[in-house]
Parts: structure tokens; C-alpha cells; sequence
């Protein structure tokens, strides 16, 4: 509007120079009366006849200018509607909700809008809604399907009226119309498909018990087992358009087109049931042994490149294995997410314990000191692992300091133990002392955690180069980065139940005190519910080395007896549980009064796992300005996939989360969504 207001002021000031100049003659006149006499009357003649001419070339050229003008405009329209009307790309105008006012011919054919009354952009045809027409002058974008077609619309409101404007004020004026164009989206996302779904997807299938079959089958039996598992993988790739090699006795390195990897996905992968003889009826595959055949699985997608996806495929075959086996693991650019996992089977034996023990050893030795801490808040679990490590240290003779960064109620007891009467018991330090302890001759050991915010002190890990994980508890996205060596093993009971098996194989195993027996026999008892849950024959032996070190379980049981405040709030706990979903027991924990109230709520959710009916229970503890939630089950609910979706973690039957910006109760509607949506989805 401004340019055509431009173009106005200098045609106005074109057609009318000649007045102007009328004036200028005027001017002259007066000039000459006053100087020459005798010339005015000459002068005066002609300026009045330039005056006349002037003023009727004037009105004769206005009139014939704003005709032309007028005819330009009329055929620049012409020729505009008539490009919009031919224009190839659909284009319609509709009114303030969406009732068309006109369009092309191209908008024509794709919505046969033709012949039909107040046709409208809402509705079931687009799905597109009144509330999301656009409101302001910012374009909106839609997208749907119609006849076959992937369209894409970009809508934009016009107001009618310009800023300026002497008839309407444009602020109490509301009158616009909304414009559409459409693309047809068809041929580009089908050549997005196909060049996804040809993309290569790299991948490893392992064996997880490989070596416990062999050790425990016989021959005849052994072979048939491992043909048939070698069949059915065989069989399983082929069927999804894929190839596979097998570079070891347990190992299969997979390729596939993207498109067979899909339908591998949809099917949640459904070959680790195959295997276990679960979902298919191959029950010749158990050993009659209850050694039942389990694979992990790791596939690399997204790469851009082959070799890219390969590193992707072996980063998630590492994070298989390292949470327990029987899961497939998927990592792309972004995430890397995990699937099934309903059991676990450990893949250590005695030989691999006493490799490990060797390997622990070695890099122990090869530092001057060692630094060993466990998670934050520590509990049994995580003192007597570090304690075991210090006993390793000072079997090879090696300066060891434990962080202690909170001496909580759990620990309390275990810690009085430890007279400090002589230089060699004097070795726990804080956080802030570890610091300036470190060197580049310093070890770091973790012990029962393997997430860097969940250590006791996570400057130690950016200060110490060199770190060793040592953990039970099964990896997540968030972990321990470039660790230089780490044993996850999460078929292990607790952290302490692992280092009691390595103590056995340091050198010609390591004579322990009665207080750092206690500390490790204590940590495996807590862990493990009293030897109730996740135990295993390798639980039972840790534990009876443990006594033959002088392990005193009836002075353990007198350290850990609650006190009356603590056994009032898991009651009270326990008394106050819903039941949710028929299935879930979920509970608030009292903190009042209470030294480690995390203790009792993760005390109350093994208590309410006792209740007939319970598969799975939450216990939430508002403490220390989070929420805590302890979370169990017994083998029907698998509580750590729970747990990960709400940021945490654990084992299938102990897991926990910590979630900060919370109450108790936005929190415990949180846990109820996310139940809820796994249920819908039976991803539990």
C-alpha cells in the first residue's frame, strides 16, 4: 500500500507541473509591469493564453491518465486471478472458520470442491479443527492423508484492511480471511521410506549361557542344544531379509535391510522366546537341566554409514549383556533403549570369576593408590563392598582410602567396628580429602552403582583418570564413561556377594578380619532379603566363605535391629499402601523422626511383597528435597523397566528412582501414569 501510495503523490506531482509553471509566468508578469511599461501588455497576452492551455491540458490529461490507470489496474487483476486459477499448486481462500470463498482449478481436482455447499477446511476430510485454524499472522502447518496422498497445507491469516485506512479503524476491525496452499508430500515420503527401509542394519546375537552348557550338558545333548539354537537363529534372520555369520561358538554377526529390522522390532523381537522354548514349543531346546538357553541381542541403526551402525550394534550388544542377557538392545544416534529382559541369567562361572580376580589385580598393581567409593547415602551393600576392596588392596600391599561422605544409620554400625587404634584402620576419608589424595598414580574403584550422579563423589571421577566399576545392578543410558575396566554382573545378589567371589581368587585368597567379614556378609544379607531373593549357589558359597572368615550372623542380626521409631514408620507404611490396579501396592513412607528414612521405605516395599495378591509394590520417601521410590517384585513384574522409564533403575525385582522437583503426590501420579501406560502397551 505504501508503494502504490508513492506512485499517487508522483503522478499527482507529474500533472501538475504545468500549473505550477502557470505560476512561475505570473511571477514574470508582475516583473516586467514594474520595470518595462511598454512591455507588459505583450507579456500579459501570452500568459494568459499558456495559463488556458495549461489548465486544459491539465483536465484533459488527468482524465485520460486515471482511465489508463484504471484499465492497468483492472487487467494487472485480470491477470493475477487468472495465474492463481491456473497455478499448479492448490490454492483456496476461506472465511474466519474455515468456509471456502474461492480457490483454483487445482484445489478443484484434489478436493472436488465444486457443486458443494459452504465447503469447509474443518472437518473429517483434513481432521483439521477450528481451535487450530491460525490466529495470528504466523503460517500453520497441517498434515494429513486423503485418497492415498501425504498432503501438506501451510494456512496463513490476512487481515482485509491495511494499517492505514480513513473509513475503518483497524483495531476494532476483525474482518480476514485465511489462505491455504497445499502440497502433495507423496513422492518424497515415499522415497524417504524406500531410502530408509534399504538403509543396512548391523547386529550381534550372543549366546549368554554358552559357557554353563558346556560345562554342565553332556556331549550328545550339548550338541543337539546348540545345533537347534543355531538353527532357529539362522532360521529367524533369513525370515527378515537378513544374512548372519557365526564368528564364534556363541557369537552371530547379523545384516539386514532396515525394513526386516522393523518387522523384527514390531515383533519385540519375539526370537528370544523362540529360544527359551517360551512362545513356539520348542521344548527341546531345555537341557532338562533348567539350563534354558538365553541370547542377548545389539543392533546399530540410524549411522548414516555401515561402519557407523557396526559401532552402534556392538555399543548395544555390551549394554545386553552387561543388564543380565535375554534382551535385545537397540542404539541409534540419540538413545539406546532395551527390550525384554524379563529374566536373568548370569554368564559367570568359577573360571571367569578367578580371570576377573587376575585382571583387578593386575591394574591394582599397577597404581600406587586406591580410591574406593560406593553410591551416595551408601548402605550395607555398598560399605562392604569397599571394605572388600580395601582388604584387596591391603593384600597386595597397597595404600587404600574409602570415601565415606555420609555416615547414615545404615552403615553406623559397620563403621563403629573399625577402632581407628591403629595407622593401617585410619583410612576412611571424605569426599574433599579423596580430592586432594588424587594423582595420576591413583586408581578410583566404584563399588554398587555404575551412574556417574549417583557416586559418592562424582568430582572423582573427572579428578581420577583411571576407574574400575564394579556393580550388580544393571547399566542404563546414563553410566561411567571410558571406565578402564568394568565387572557388572547382574545376576549377583549384591556388590559384596561379586567381591567376596574375587577375594577367593586374589593370590591364594584373602584372610579377612571378623569386622570386614561382617561388613560383607551383612551387605550380601540386605541385598538379597536374607537370602530370599536373587540368590543363587554362588550367593550361598560367598556367604559360607564369609563365615569361615569370621562372619558372625548373630552379632550382624543385633547391629541391624530397628528402632521403635523406625518399625512405627514401616508400619505405618505398610498399614496406609493402596492397592493399585488390583495389582500394585503403593505407600508413603513417614520421615519424621527417622535417621535414614530411604532404609525403611525401601524396608516397607519388601514387607508389603508378603501380602497375597501384591506383584509388585512402591514405596515413596520425600527426604533431603527428593522423592525417593523403592520399588519390588517377586518374578511376575519386572520393576526395573519401570523404574528406567521414571529416570531410575535396579535389578527385575529391586529397583528405585530418585526424582527431584516433586511432592509426594505429583510424584505418586507419575508412578500411576507410567503403570498404567506400560500395562496398555504390556510392556511389564
Amino acid at each position: 500500500m505504501k508503494k502504490e501510495e508513492n506512485y499517487k503523490g508522483i503522478l499527482n506531482t507529474y500533472i501538475k507541473w504545468p500549473l505550477y509553471l502557470s505560476a512561475l509566468m505570473v511571477a514574470m508578469l508582475m516583473s516586467v509591469v514594474l520595470y518595462r511599461e511598454q512591455a507588459k501588455l505583450i507579456v500579459a497576452g501570452f500568459t494568459v493564453v499558456y495559463c488556458i492551455i495549461a489548465l486544459l491540458l491539465f483536465n484533459i490529461n488527468k482524465q485520460e491518465l486515471l482511465i489508463s490507470l484504471m484499465d492497468y489496474a483492472t487487467n494487472y487483476g485480470n491477470v493475477q486471478k487468472e495465474m492463481l486459477r491456473a497455478f499448479d499448486v492448490p490454492y483456496a481462500i476461506f472465511d474466519e472458520v474455515g468456509v471456502i470463498i474461492w480457490y483454483n482449478e487445482a484445489f478443484d481436482a484434489m478436493f472436488k470442491v465444486e457443486g458443494t455447499f459452504r465447503w469447509s477446511i474443518v472437518g473429517e476430510t483434513t481432521g483439521i479443527t477450528r481451535e487450530q485454524l491460525p490466529a495470528g499472522e504466523e503460517p500453520v502447518e497441517y498434515k494429513f492423508t486423503l485418497n492415498d496422498k501425504d498432503l501438506r497445507c501451510r494456512a496463513r491469516r490476512i487481515s482485509l484492511i491495511y494499517e492505514k485506512n480513513r473509513l475503518i479503524d483497524p483495531e476494532s476491525f476483525n474482518g480476514s480471511v485465511i489462505t491455504l496452499l497445499v502440497y502433495d508430500d507423496t513422492e518424497i515420503n515415499t522415497l524417504k521410506r524406500l531410502n530408509r527401509e534399504s538403509g543396512m542394519v548391523a547386529g550381534y546375537i550372543y549366546l549368554d549361557n554358552y559357557d554353563e552348557i558346556m560345562e554342565h550338558e553332556e556331549d550328545v545333548r550339548m550338541g543337539l542344544l546348540l545345533a537347534n539354537v543355531n538353527n532357529a537363529i539362522n532360521r529367524y534372520v533369513l525370515k527378515h531379509k537378513g544374512i548372519v555369520k557365526k564368528t564364534d561358538p556363541d557369537k552371530y554377526f547379523v545384516v539386514m535391510k532396515q525394513v526386516g529390522f522393523d518387522e523384527m522390532l514390531e515383533a519385540k523381537f519375539d526370537l528370544l522366546q523362540t529360544i527359551k522354548g517360551s512362545s513356539y514349543g520348542m521344548k527341546e531346546l531345555s537341557t532338562g537341566k533348567e539350563i534354558i538357553p538365553c541370547l542377548s541381542m545389539g543392533f546399530g541403526v540410524g549411522g548414516g554409514d555401515f561402519e557407523k551402525s557396526a559401532v552402534y550394534a556392538k555399543a548395544a550388544i555390551d549394554m545386553a549383556v552387561s543388564r543380565g542377557g535375554d534382551q535385545a538392545a537397540v542404539k541409534d544416534e540419540k538413545d539406546l533403549k532395551c527390550y525384554g529382559g524379563s529374566t536373568d541369567h548370569g554368564t559367570t562361572t568359577k573360571v571367569f570369576a578367578r580371570r576377573v580376580a587376575q585382571i583387578i589385580t593386575d591394574h591394582i598393581n599397577n597404581y600406587s593408590q586406591v580410591i574406593v567409593m560406593g553410591h551416595t547415602m551408601a548402605d550395607q551393600d555398598a560399605f562392604g563392598a569397599c571394605i572388600g576392596i580395601h582388604s584387596i588392596c591391603h593384600e597386595l600391599g597397597k595404600k587404600c582410602y574409602v570415601v565415606v561422605n555420609q555416615i547414615t544409620s545404615s552403615i553406623r554400625p559397620l563403621v563403629s567396628t573399625f577402632s581407628f587404634e591403629y595407622e593401617d584402620d585410619n583410612y576412611f576419608v571424605s569426599p574433599e580429602e579423596a580430592a586432594e589424595l588424587t594423582s595420576p598414580e591413583t586408581l578410583l574403584v566404584v563399588v554398587d552403582t555404575n551412574k556417574p550422579d549417583l557416586c559418592d563423589s562424582p568430582q572423582l571421577l573427572e579428578l581420577c583418570k583411571a576407574v574400575i566399576v564394579i556393580d550388580h545392578h544393571r547399566q542404563g543410558s546414563e553410566r561411567i564413561e571410558n571406565p578402564l575396566y568394568q565387572y557388572i554382573e547382574s545376576n549377583a545378589s549384591s556388590a559384596c556377594e561379586m567381591i567376596s567371589e574375587l577375594l577367593q581368587y586374589v593370590k591364594d585368597g584373602v584372610r579377612l578380619k571378623n569386622n570386614e567379614a561382617d561388613c560383607l556378609y551383612a551387605g550380601i544379607m540386605i541385598d538379597s532379603g536374607n537370602f530370599t531373593t536373587k540368590t543363587s549357589a554362588r550367593t550361598f558359597e560367598a556367604a559360607a566363605y564369609l563365615r569361615k572368615n569370621g562372619a558372625d550372623v548373630t552379632r550382624i542380626r543385633k547391629m541391624f535391629r530397628d528402632s521403635m521409631e523406625s518399625y512405627k514408620a514401616r508400619a505405618e507404611a505398610v498399614r496406609s499402601a493402596e492397592l493399585f490396579e488390583n495389582e500394585f501396592a503403593i505407600a508413603v513412607c513417614p520421615t519424621e523422626g527417622l535417621d535414614s528414612p530411604t532404609v525403611v521405605g525401601a524396608q516397607a516395599a519388601n514387607e508389603l511383597m508378603n501380602i497375597k495378591g501384591v506383584k509388585a509394590s512402591f514405596v515413596l520417601t520425600d527426604y533431603q528435597e527428593k522423592i525417593f521410590i523403592s520399588a519390588r517384585s517377586i518374578d511376575e513384574i519386572n520393576v526395573q523397566l519401570v523404574m528406567e522409564r521414571m529416570g531410575g533403575g535396579g535389578h527385575l525385582n529391586i529397583a528405585g528412582v530418585q526424582l527431584r522437583g516433586h511432592t509426594v503426590e505429583s510424584a505418586k501420579q507419575e508412578l500411576k501414569d507410567t503403570l498404567l501406560r506400560m500395562l496398555e502397551k504390556n510392556e511389564i
